[in-house]
């Protein structure tokens, strides 16, 4: 799957609006609006990559939770969100255990840059490449290049390859790669996962074999074409 973001937000039109943005830019994104639910998000097993608090929320605070996770979880960046602009506020909350802290109202372009300079810094505890067969990604910043060669993906296209590279020489299935990469239910109707998959072997083959392969009635694999046993569609 892409990189996940868990937004824990109580105002309805400020959460489905980063909801909305942050999947448009290629992330898996989901919402919790109380406290209580948040807390219960961030132990989901898995984990999240980037974590953006409310300070106010209903049920329990986003202080209160962010000082429970930092005692089981020093890691994953947090970036707290609030209206509370002081500096006594700020310094409560980096104190806390947020990495960053952002003041409403904002701009949606520099949470952007905030969340990605996030993702940097949690991926660079572990790696921030990420590859299979002869396709390479920066995780840093969503670049990715086959035989050395850049490829140019959109945001869904890019959060497809990752799920694929991410479950390599596995068949998984249309509504597994669905509901991963576009948090939707897949209805059995919808030709969205098959017009993904067909740009995006094309620009794939445009620098070596295919690597994308239809499993009729499965679903699709990512890697070196398995054998003769293959069986290849559109």
């Amino acid at each position: 799957m892409g990189i996940r973001i868990l937004v824990v937000e109580d105002d309805e039109l400020i959460g489905e609006s980063l909801v909305r943005g942050l999947r448009e830019e290629g992330f898996t994104v989901e919402r919790e609006a109380d406290g209580e639910a948040g807390w219960r998000a961030l132990q989901a097993e898995g984990g999240w990559d980037v974590v953006i608090l409310d300070w106010w929320l209903p049920s329990q605070d986003g202080l209160s939770i962010l000082k429970r996770l930092r005692e089981r979880d020093p890691d994953t960046p947090v970036l707290f969100l609030t209206a509370r602009d002081a500096v006594s506020d700020r310094v409560k909350g980096l104190n806390g255990g947020a990495d960053d802290y952002l003041c409403k109202p904002f701009a949606f372009d520099e949470l952007l840059a905030r969340v990605h300079a996030l993702v940097r810094r949690g991926e660079g505890r572990g790696g921030t490449r990420l590859g299979h067969a002869d396709v390479a990604i920066d995780l840093a910043t969503q670049r990715v290049a086959r035989a050395g060669k850049g490829i140019e993906l959109t945001a869904k296209e890019y959060a497809l390859l990752l799920y694929f590279v991410r479950h390599p020489e596995q068949v998984l299935s249309r509504t597994r790669i669905y509901e991963h990469v576009w948090d939707e239910r897949y209805d059995g109707i919808s030709n969205t996962l098959e017009v993904h998959v067909f740009e995006l072997r094309r620009k794939l083959e445009a620098y070596g074999e295919r690597l994308i392969h239809t499993h009729r009635g499965r679903g699709y694999s990512f890697g070196r074409p398995p054998g003769s046993a293959q069986e290849e569609g559109t």
